[in-house]
């Protein structure tokens, strides 16, 4: 199945068919890689991930997206054996046995590991923590970036932190995928959602822009995950001279934008040009985001 718009969406890539993966420290080829049906992250979602993104031989913002995986695992008392180092040492394994240097894509993922039995209980665990990196080329969609994405808002409202914290990049993500479904059956590329309170929080896979009179507002995060694109672009911008307003704001102003974009590690910045069927400033993407684009790279891309 090719999805051919969206926030994630990519070019097919044939060497992707070959690639090993990483599984616990051992290279196996993608369709032999399994873990445990009795994985605390195959039956409960117990676990923390990051998406990293491979460019001109570098990992961009590395030790940012390590902090959040350690800062994560920590919260749910999952202690990662191998460090920071080892873990490091692990991607970079992983990348030199696929041969990749630029336009790849990583998931790492670490799971609380092997219990004796299903159920929610961590003191049931008999490993240590699973710990899987997948490694595959992807080249961002170009036709999505010159034609922009389609956006529902959904029903479904983001958490707030006493109820899932969404800071937590937690492998439960149910109910951002019920929002993502209930878009795509509207005919949307990816969902919009608003929090508890009504105001605009984020997609359910990227971080949200609009941009109002030369000014780009995005929300504050109280009720949302803070991507870490999403902050390279807020710095970039800043650091340029333009507004950014980290804020509470309504679907109406969303409405009246000027422009919308998205940002994310796979796609960096991404037009949004239909909001709810209505068609978002000119309809097609416009100059801020190409330059947020354009900034984000200068600041984060290795020379």
């Amino acid at each position: 199945m090719t999805i051919q718009s969206a926030a994630q969406s990519y070019l097919p890539d044939p060497r992707n068919d070959q690639v090993l993966v990483s599984v616990n420290g051992a290279l196996i080829p993608r369709n032999q890689a399994t873990v445990s049906i009795f994985d605390a992250g195959f039956g409960f979602g117990d676990g923390v991930w990051e998406g990293l993104r491979l460019v001109r031989g570098e990992i961009l913002q590395l030790e940012a997206h390590l902090d959040r995986l350690f800062e994560g695992a920590g919260s749910i008392a999952l202690e990662i054996p191998q460090g920071r180092e080892g873990i490091k040492a692990a991607l970079d394994e992983v990348l030199a046995a696929n041969e990749m240097v630029d336009g790849a894509h990583i998931r790492l993922m670490v799971t609380r590991g092997v219990k004796s039995t299903p159920n929610q209980d961590p003191r049931f665990i008999i490993s240590g923590p699973t710990v899987v990196i997948v490694a595959e080329f992807k080249t961002p969609r170009p036709e999505t970036k010159a034609k922009g994405m389609t956006l529902f808002t959904s029903t479904f409202r983001t958490s707030t932190p006493d109820v899932f914290d969404l800071r937590l990049n937690s492998h439960s993500r149910l109910n951002l995928i019920q929002a993502l479904i209930q878009a795509i059956n509207a005919g949307a590329d990816e969902a919009l959602m608003l929090d508890p309170r009504g105001f605009v929080a984020s997609c359910n896979s990227t971080n949200f822009f609009i941009v109002r009179r030369g000014e780009i507002w995005t929300s504050t995060g109280s009720y949302s995950f803070k991507g870490i694109t999403q902050q390279a672009v807020i710095d970039a911008c800043r650091d340029a001279g333009v507004t950014v307003r980290e804020c509470d704001f309504t679907l109406a102003q969303v409405y009246a934008a000027d422009e919308a974009f998205v940002t994310g590690t796979l796609g960096g910045v991404t037009p949004v040009t239909k909001i709810d069927g209505r068609v978002i400033g000119s309809g097609a993407p416009g100059p801020v985001a190409a330059q947020a684009q354009a900034l984000y790279e200068a600041a984060v891309y290795p020379a």
